[in-house]
């Protein structure tokens, strides 16, 4: 057999891999487990870090203040630093809509060897601690919240046990770039991460969705975050690792009723939010660079590519091959655009989409190599993670 038909052999072989021994991640059906209600509602604290985020909080503020919840509960939102009158906004819709109590401070700029998020987050959860809560919700601005997203959060974490409890919210797809990119951007992070093995005592996978994680206020003084992840630019990985790795019980899970209200109108904000912290991923390793760009030329270009090029040049084994993998490719992508509500056809272009990521990522390298680092918000991190790798 030609090389062309290896290849494409290799890469049908990877889909059937992926297909039934990566945690059937490409299921949607990992959601919030059933929950318990406790005999009496701990209290919680929500903490919410906020920069610059006037133009969302609007959307989902107001979600938090009216939250359901039995038992004691408050809000701490922690401006960092912001320049549009992120915490003036929050004062004031806190005055016009009520509901829980809020608190917005500021801890000013982060110190040396600190994000600003995870400062933020320092702040917000030592003022939380001078309240007693039992619970910690990490929160992020962009994130709105069912009336009873607190009361099902703590639900399932004290009827499964479970020292921490992440939604990933569902993500915003109402502009042609977004219903491309994001939905992919969430497929491929459970090929990651399955969501079936973090749930998995003793497991070696760990992660977390950021704008979501209810944690229990122990667990976190027993992990010491966020000081133990204080430079992580993934911090909702990190902290999922730091959890676990003290032993902690942890799910993470697809959200029904969290969503992110955060628009990603154009390409250029979803390479943005995909660049700045891609190559953070893979540790700034050029050899897990590379692989991580011949993996995805493998697994997401070959099989269009054979499947074409095999029927122009009438090689059919490689065209059969290609069109097999290509096949299965689509029909994993399928239950996520169900999820986002968007239609089937849009599965075949998961190579397209598949591209551009391998260009992001590849993007990502060179702006770390030319010292741009992790640019967020006015905040550039020259040598992200480094303090995370350190301790």
């Amino acid at each position: 057999m030609s090389a062309a038909v290896w290849i494409a052999l290799t890469s049908l072989l990877a889909w059937l891999w992926l297909l039934l021994g990566q945690g059937f991640f490409w299921r949607t059906d990992v959601r919030l487990p059933p929950g318990r209600d406790p005999r009496v509602w701990p209290p919680v604290c929500v903490v919410v870090p906020a920069r610059d985020e006037a133009e969302v909080l609007p959307r989902s503020l107001p979600s938090l203040l009216a939250q359901e919840y039995p038992g004691r509960a408050e809000v701490f939102l922690v401006d960092d630093g912001s320049s549009d009158g992120t915490g003036e906004l929050a004062a004031e819709l806190s005055r016009r809509h009520g509901g829980l109590p809020l608190t917005v401070t500021s801890p000013g700029e982060p110190p040396a060897g600190w994000t600003g998020k995870l400062w933020a987050v320092r702040h917000g959860i030592a003022l939380a601690r001078t309240r007693g809560p039992a619970f910690l919700l990490l929160t992020d601005a962009d994130i709105a919240h069912a009336p009873d997203s607190l009361r099902s959060l703590v639900a399932a974490a004290e009827g499964g046990g479970y020292d921490m409890v992440s939604q990933m919210a569902r993500l915003r797809v109402e502009s042609l770039w977004e219903r491309f990119v994001v939905p992919a951007f969430v497929y491929f992070f459970a090929q990651l991460y399955p969501f079936r093995w973090i749930a998995v005592r003793g497991g070696r996978t760990a992660a977390a969705a950021g704008g979501c994680v209810l944690l229990r206020a122990e667990t976190a003084e027993r992990a010491r975050v966020p000081d133990a992840i204080r430079q992580a630019v993934i911090d909702d990985v990190a902290l999922a690792r730091a959890v676990k790795g003290g032993g902690g019980h942890i799910w993470l899970g697809l959200a029904d009723r969290v969503d992110s209200v955060r628009p990603y109108p154009r390409l250029h904000d979803l390479w943005h939010m995909v660049a700045r912290s891609a190559y953070a991923q893979l540790r700034h390793n050029p050899l897990l660079l590379l692989g991580t760009v011949l993996g995805l030329a493998l697994v997401y270009l070959v099989p269009p590519a054979a499947f074409l090029a095999g029927l122009a040049a009438g090689a059919w084994s490689a065209a059969v091959a290609g069109g097999l993998a290509w096949l299965v490719m689509a029909a994993t992508f399928v239950p996520m655009l169900r999820y986002y509500r968007l239609r089937g056809w849009l599965a075949p272009l998961l190579p397209f989409t598949a591209f551009l990521y391998l260009l992001m990522t590849v993007d990502s390298a060179v702006r770390h190599y030319r010292g741009r680092g992790a640019a967020w918000k006015g905040r550039t991190y020259a040598r992200p993670d480094a303090a995370l790798e350190e301790s």
